[in-house]
């Protein structure tokens, strides 16, 4: 009863935060955004202390329940290891805790975190690895499959569905995701749980603190006929069922080994003593030297599906985003350095915006972590979506009052670019679709009545959203762009 109890909650937890990445309508977020900020390092980054006090609490009374339950990156692997166990049963056995590997994964990556290069760390992360999987290859499919019922329900004059844009990340966000998935799936068709035991760094945390939980599955002596059934059934590999002991440090509490004991020689029950000795084994301090080698593509390739039409009226060259000495970071944010201080990369923040204005930064420093670009729509005033979904404090929830009074930067004309210089044309686009007025026309030659009228920006009312750099008809670079600032301001 107690793993299908499990298992009901699991699949639950895994279906929900999944929806999260995948519901471009707002929906699910209203009802179950909340279990984005319950997961445990964007509740530390957040400096979320009820959730923190919670999880520890959680941990403390069960065992690893986060791993087994809440944490959709450890459910995907249980999903992918059912499959492999469909085509051959019994097959995990107990090995040695590697202690050395774990902690010295653990000691980079807070090391790293630490040293400010966060979102290099955050490759290991569980929840922001899954959100790149799941932003980056299950999003698009389900948005293809939505757009496949749109088109089948207008041929039958229904409006049940509606289609949407499919937009797919820059190459290195794909790679990056493709190679964690595959990787994921290897070592869970392989060895179940190997990544959570090994490499995880919330996995190594939250063992170290399941070896002192209240409530533990346990070996009962007395009716175990060494029969190692448990061992083979646990993808943990942490039952060594021939010194009757559990690593409590890395079991899951799946309960696979509670079903699979036909003589009821496991309970889930209070223990006492100390740690199992394999628990508390030493780490092996000469291999302290081990590298993570997570494969960083730092090349950025052409954006996937750029918009062709203008208004749909002409086909056009494709607008490109210009080179910017500082990336933009969405309202609430505060600045860069906030970003980079809590951000995760988990990206759900880009799965929500209605308007493809953020996607995940391919630079080093900040890579995964989103930046805003205007090429595909520009940050309407009045939506906050981004603020309100952020686990991590990243991105301060704010208001819509607040929003339009937050400067992310303010717009800047490039004369070379404009088709009122290149063409001499009338134009007027960016100060018509400016929404705080901050875009005046003024004419070129102050000295002719009947020169053609360039845009003029009053910074002091910019906001930065890139209405004006969106808008504008030059290609392949816009004739006026938004310059950041490195702390956003207050009008």
């Amino acid at each position: 009863m107690l793993r299908k109890i499990r298992i009901i909650a699991a699949a639950l937890c895994f279906t929900l935060i999944t929806l999260l990445f995948l519901d471009f309508t707002g929906t699910i977020h209203a009802w179950f955004g909340w279990l984005a900020k319950v997961q445990f390092l964007p509740a530390i980054l957040a400096l979320n202390v009820g959730v923190i006090v919670f999880l520890v609490a959680l941990t403390l009374l069960f065992g690893r329940v986060y791993c087994s339950v809440i944490c959709p990156l450890g459910v995907m692997q249980d999903i992918i290891s059912w499959f492999a166990g469909r085509r051959k049963k019994n097959r995990f056995s107990y090995s040695p805790a590697k202690n050395w590997l774990r902690y010295a994964v653990l000691a980079i990556f807070i090391v790293t975190l630490a040293a400010g290069f966060g979102a290099v760390a955050l490759l290991v992360a569980p929840y922001s690895a899954f959100g790149r999987i799941a932003q980056n290859l299950f999003a698009p499919l389900w948005k293809w499959g939505n757009n496949l019922l749109a088109y089948i329900a207008e041929r039958v004059d229904s409006y049940a569905f509606y289609s949407t844009d499919v937009v797919v990340g820059s190459w290195a966000t794909f790679a990056v995701a493709v190679v964690t998935l595959i990787v994921l799936a290897v070592l869970a068709w392989r060895n179940g749980r190997t990544y959570c035991n090994t490499i995880c760094p919330v996995g190594t945390v939250l063992g170290a603190l399941s070896r002192f939980s209240l409530l533990k599955p346990v070996i009962d002596t007395d009716k175990c006929i060494n029969c190692g059934l448990c061992a083979r059934k646990c993808k943990a590999s942490c039952i060594d069922a021939k010194n009757h002991s559990i690593d409590y440090s890395r079991c899951v509490v799946c309960m696979d080994c509670l079903e699979s004991c036909n003589k009821g020689a496991i309970k889930y029950t209070l223990r006492k003593g100390s740690a199992t000795p394999a628990a508390a084994a030493p780490a092996d301090k000469s291999r302290r030297n081990f590298l993570v080698g997570a494969g960083l593509l730092a090349t950025s390739a052409a954006k996937a599906q750029e918009m062709k039409l203008d208004g749909g009226y002409a086909t056009i060259i494709a607008k490109q985003s210009p080179f910017k000495n500082r990336a933009l970071t969405p309202p609430g944010s505060l600045s860069a350095r906030n970003m980079a201080a809590h951000c995760t990369g988990c990206q759900l923040c880009v799965a929500v915006c209605p308007t493809q204005v953020l996607r995940p930064s391919a630079d080093l420093t900040t890579f995964m972590q989103p930046e805003m670009s205007y090429e595909k729509g520009y940050c309407r005033p009045e939506c906050n979506k981004c603020s309100q979904v952020c686990p991590t404090g990243a991105i301060k929830p704010i208001s819509v009052e607040e929003k339009s009074s937050i400067q992310l930067g303010h717009a800047e004309w490039v004369r070379d670019n404009c088709v009122v210089i290149t063409d001499d044309v009338e134009c007027g686009n960016c100060q018509r679709h400016c929404p705080t007025g901050a875009i005046t026309m003024i004419l070129s030659d102050y000295r002719d009545t009947k020169s053609r009228k360039i845009p003029s920006v009053n910074k002091h009312l910019c906001i930065g959203c890139g209405a004006c750099e969106n808008l504008c008809p030059a290609r392949p670079f816009s004739a006026i762009r938004v310059k950041g600032y490195k702390n956003h301001r207050t009008i």
